[in-house]
């Protein structure tokens, strides 16, 4: 499907975006207006400004699905005076109504009462999961690939469907930090002609538990410790590994957060997955079970535990002004949807595995992935609130050809995901939320309730009637209905108890274990040590231990040694799965599209090389960011370089590489004794807040880039120059070659120790 549809290459949006209007942070995504403000406040009046130009709000329909025509950009505000929520217009905002200067507020002060009560119910509940997000709106266009096994029209070939897609950590409040080691959502609003169709899924695909009715108690323990309410966001705490070290279900799903996968670079190179399989029925009433992926055209790549730990402090917004950023810069990120295919039996199971259980994956290796279609997200929400805070996701949310299964977990979301919205969003009609309505037509019987938007006619919200000429009608299946598959349903007892199926809990982490290459597995063993280490009971790292043994002895032995106690034996025999290779994040060569690349300059070393370097990391897609010892513009006589990261604002993190041109000196405000934390810079010739630059990328795995001299200051940061990735050339254009070749790679893994 790639020639089909190919990755854009994003040089010409890029280039736009950064050209800017030479301001000082020219160049930079993330400005907050559509123009640049002036020095002293505006006093003419004006029309609200337009939203910028990477986003949009939601599509302006009625609550009951029809275009209504209006303007985006008019839907929430207009006119250039301030009005009260009533409309009258205001001559003052900030003073209240007193008797006389000095004298005491008066209680007829309508605008001050409006003004703080407002104020006071702004805050609504947070999501008790997934309470962290980020969102934006896109396109999704099928390829026609899944029309022989589904007729859901969104599926049609070459069908178009807008989507709105939020992201987000499962376990921390809305403000914590992006980068802690978390499951993540994938939610997926399609806004199809047949109704809102919802792909509520997470970047891993399995679950903790098999049974809804225990998701209360995974989440209790995974939640902060009640008395303290800490640790935030973490899974490293007694409470969580309690729970998990005696619910050994949930094994593979914590030996998924405890890799890679727990820490992703970026919501742009994150897998996504349903999770549970569904069912798909075609046009002659044929039924195929499935289990949906996304997969980022970028490569699926995480970040390091060290530089997901840095982020946290220094930029705990480091996902949502990642993925904000790239939209806003052009570099528009971009999934295929795909399927595995089973077919729907009266077992429900595939080779052995039990497709009705959350807990297993089925490999690809065994169910190939078939390409169906392709998510572009091509802009931010206009309204935090409004849109990404607002949204609604439901896994009940379905269109005809497609429907459920008897998946335990599934059924309970079916519950759970319309109830949480009653308190969260106030009532029954959040589905009348600008970013919630459906797109097509609604004629439905439900009537009143908190937030009624829509004006209903008519005299016989019921059926059957006569009074409103029988309306609204049933449909049939052949014009439009949703049908349930009519499945067989088991005869037995009623019980509360599970499947034999569902029994093992330790052959599936064996294989995801067996599957990673030995830097991922070396990320793993310090996962588990640093996450056991956090606990206080010894009793819960010893269960854990045992619990480890049981996926592989030589992965309990390590963490064993850094918690410093005795690694136990296997309390069951070891089977030896075949690996799955599509499980490893290694291997593979991805494009750079959207990359963030840091060009340190000093300002006169190939100033000309600089910004021919600047130019080609454009042509490539990518976006860079110059870096120097102090804000402003370099080589101002000539075509002049903005810098748009100091040393007082740059952080590796934030970049995929770093090429560094010269050996900058000293800024004004570089303090050596307090800034050469990475190694010893002469405080004569080099900043000493770059040896920490420079050392953290190379730690990190990062591929450095060296011209003009550059290399001179290598030593200070403790980087032989010998060291892989580390590129050192006689020009920027020949340095830039090779950064870009191994940054296809994500990582220079040869740097990372393979110890296990």
């Amino acid at each position: 499907m790639n020639e089909h549809n190919p990755i854009k290459t994003a040089a010409e949006k890029i280039a736009g975006a950064l050209r800017g209007d030479g301001g000082p942070q020219d160049g930079v995504p993330g400005k907050p207006g559509p123009v640049p403000p002036p020095v002293t406040e505006p006093t003419e009046p004006a029309e609200p400004l337009p939203p910028k130009q990477d986003q949009h709000g939601p599509e302006t329909v009625s609550p009951t699905g029809q275009p209504t025509g209006a303007e985006q950009a008019r839907s929430a505000q207009s006119g250039a005076y301030l009005t009260t929520a009533q409309g009258a217009r205001l001559p003052d905002t900030d003073h209240s109504l007193k008797a006389g200067p000095r004298g005491p507020v008066l209680l007829q002060d309508h605008h001050l009462r409006e003004k703080l009560m407002h104020f006071d119910h702004e805050r609504i509940p947070e999501r008790v999961v997934h309470a962290r997000g980020a969102a934006a709106h896109g396109v999704f266009r099928s390829y026609g690939t899944a029309a022989n096994v589904t007729k859901a029209a969104f599926l049609a070939e070459d069908a178009e469907t807008p989507v709105f897609v939020r992201f987000s950590t499962v376990l921390g409040s809305r403000g914590s930090a992006d980068t802690v080691r978390d499951t993540r959502g994938f939610a997926t609003k399609f806004y199809t002609d047949e109704g809102v169709f919802d792909l509520v899924g997470n970047n891993i695909p399995v679950f903790f538990i098999q049974d809804a009715i225990k998701f209360p108690d995974v989440i209790h323990a995974g939640k902060p410790h009640p008395d303290r309410e800490i640790p935030q966001a973490q899974s490293a705490h007694d409470t969580f590994w309690d729970f998990v070290t005696l619910h050994t279900e949930a094994t593979h799903h914590t030996l998924w957060n405890m890799s890679d996968r727990g820490i992703p670079r970026s919501y742009r190179t994150m897998e996504g997955f349903g999770v549970h399989t569904f069912r798909l029925v075609n046009a002659e009433g044929a039924t195929t079970l499935v289990k949906f992926h996304w997969k980022p055209k970028l490569g699926v790549h995480s970040l390091v535990w060290e530089e997901a730990q840095i982020a946290g402090g220094v930029d705990p917004d480091f996902h949502r002004r990642d993925l904000a950023d790239a939209i806003e810069a052009g570099a528009y990120p971009q999934w295929e949807l795909g399927i595995q295919t089973f077919p729907d039996t009266p077992e429900q199971t595939f080779e052995g595995i039990d497709l009705l259980d959350p807990t297993k994956i089925v490999p690809e290796e065994l169910a190939p992935v078939r390409p169906i279609g392709l998510l572009t997200l091509n802009a931010n929400p206009s309204n935090y609130f409004a849109e990404t805070e607002q949204v609604a996701f439901h896994v009940g949310h379905l269109v005809p050809g497609i429907d459920v299964t008897d998946d335990p977990l599934l059924q309970g979301r079916l519950f759970s995901y319309l109830d949480t919205q009653i308190t969260r969003l106030g009532g029954p009609n959040f589905g009348q939320l600008p970013i919630n309505r459906t797109h097509a037509p609604v004629n439905d019987m439900l009537r009143d309730g908190m937030h009624q938007t829509a004006v209903h006619r008519g005299a016989a919200p019921y059926r059957p009637n006569s009074l409103d000429g029988g309306c609204p009608f049933l449909a049939g299946a052949d014009t439009g209905a949703f049908i349930e598959v009519p499945a067989h349903v088991a005869e037995g007892k009623k019980v509360r108890q599970a499947p034999a199926s569902f029994d093992d809990h330790f052959t599936q982490p064996r294989l995801f274990w067996l599957s990673m290459t030995p830097p991922e597995q070396e990320h793993i063993i310090a996962a588990y040590t640093f996450e056991l280490g956090k606990c206080y009971e010894q009793a819960v790292k010893e269960r854990a231990l045992a619990v480890l043994a049981n996926i592989d002895p030589r992965l309990s032995a390590r963490v064993a040694a850094g918690l410093g106690l005795p690694a136990p034996a296997p309390s069951s025999p070891l089977v030896d799965p075949e690996p799955s290779p599509a499980l490893s994040q290694l291997g593979g060569t991805w494009p750079v599209d959207g990359r963030v690349i840091g060009i340190v300059t000093d300002g006169a070393a190939d100033v000309e090389g600089v910004r021919s370097v600047r130019q080609a990391v454009l042509d490539a897609g990518m976006v860079p960011l110059v870096i120097a010892p102090a804000g402003g513009r370099i080589d101002a006589d000539g075509d002049p370089l903005t810098v748009q990261r100091t040393f007082a604002t740059a952080r590796s993190i934030e970049f995929d590489a770093l090429l560094l041109a010269g050996v900058p000196a000293p800024g004004a405000d570089a303090r050596g004794a307090r800034d050469a934390k990475a190694g010893n810079a002469d405080p004569a010739t080099a900043d000493p807040r770059l040896p920490l630059l420079l050392n953290e990328a190379f730690r990190h795995g990062k591929a450095i880039g060296v011209w003009a001299g550059a290399d001179a200051v290598l030593p200070a940061a403790g980087i032989p120059a010998e060291a892989p990735g580390v590129v050192r050339g006689e020009t920027g254009a020949t340095v830039l070659e090779e950064v870009v070749r191994l940054l296809g790679a994500h990582r220079v893994w040869e740097r990372f120790p393979a110890a296990v």
